[in-house]
């Protein structure tokens, strides 16, 4: 069964803007974010954020830097998981960028960086099985209201009753972001009226604007009324 990408984006952002944590995410998420410099290297030669990099890091190695960002070989050999026959590789960053730009999902073609299209990404870097079958990748929800049980626990068998113990890239991504406000920065819109501490101040009396009933003010009316006589004489 094809799945259509953008009704999961849909579906993904429902579930991010109603999910709550039920696990404690911080000591990883704190652990993620402290390497954020690194991951940004890869992020600059590959456009995917280091955020995501850092997320696909942690679930297919625990963040081990001897291992692949593609399946968690040593990216020092041949690589004999899937990907199969990747490397080897120089440094981790060489590993990581090779993972991003030619291996499936090829996350550094994606376009749609949105929080629902960061998290269609994620899934599609685990499979789309879960999709498939119309629930909630534990992948992507582990460790949030947005899942309760149900694994993939070897290629094609499915077992509803198993729970998922590693943490889901959602929660990641949402206590991380709690951690670093440029992980999805929010976008307030700009006021067109300014508000009322920015409101332009009121004149200040003057020769040219006279306080209304002062006797400046019924000078200027005098003026004013000599001024219309000699135009209309």
């Amino acid at each position: 069964m094809t799945i259509d990408l953008a009704t999961l984006t849909a579906h993904n952002l429902a579930r991010w803007q109603q999910a709550k944590l039920t696990r404690d995410f911080s000591v990883v998420a704190r652990r993620l974010t402290a390497s954020k410099a690194r991951y940004q290297v890869v992020s600059a030669q590959t456009g995917v954020p280091w955020y995501v990099v850092a997320i696909i890091h942690e679930r297919e190695s625990s963040q081990s830097w001897s291992a692949s960002l593609a399946q968690g070989d040593p990216w020092d050999s041949v690589s004999v998981h899937v990907p199969a026959g990747r490397g080897p590789f120089k440094s981790w960053e060489d590993a990581a960028v090779d993972a991003l730009v030619n291996c499936a999902p090829h996350a550094a073609r994606w376009k749609d960086w949105s929080i629902g299209g960061t998290l269609t990404l994620l899934e599609q870097y685990n499979g789309l099985g879960y999709a498939r079958r119309g629930v909630s990748s534990p992948y992507i929800w582990a460790g949030t209201d947005q899942y309760r049980s149900g694994k993939y626990v070897r290629d094609g068998v499915y077992d509803p009753a198993v729970v998922d113990r590693q943490l889901g890239c959602a929660g990641l991504l949402l206590a991380m972001k709690a951690l670093d406000a440029s992980i999805f920065p929010s976008t307030a819109s700009v006021p067109s009226v300014p508000p009322p501490s920015q409101a332009m101040p009121a004149p200040q009396p003057s020769i040219t604007h006279p306080a209304k009933g002062s006797i400046g003010d019924l000078v200027a009316s005098l003026v004013r009324a000599v001024v219309l006589t000699f135009k209309r004489s």
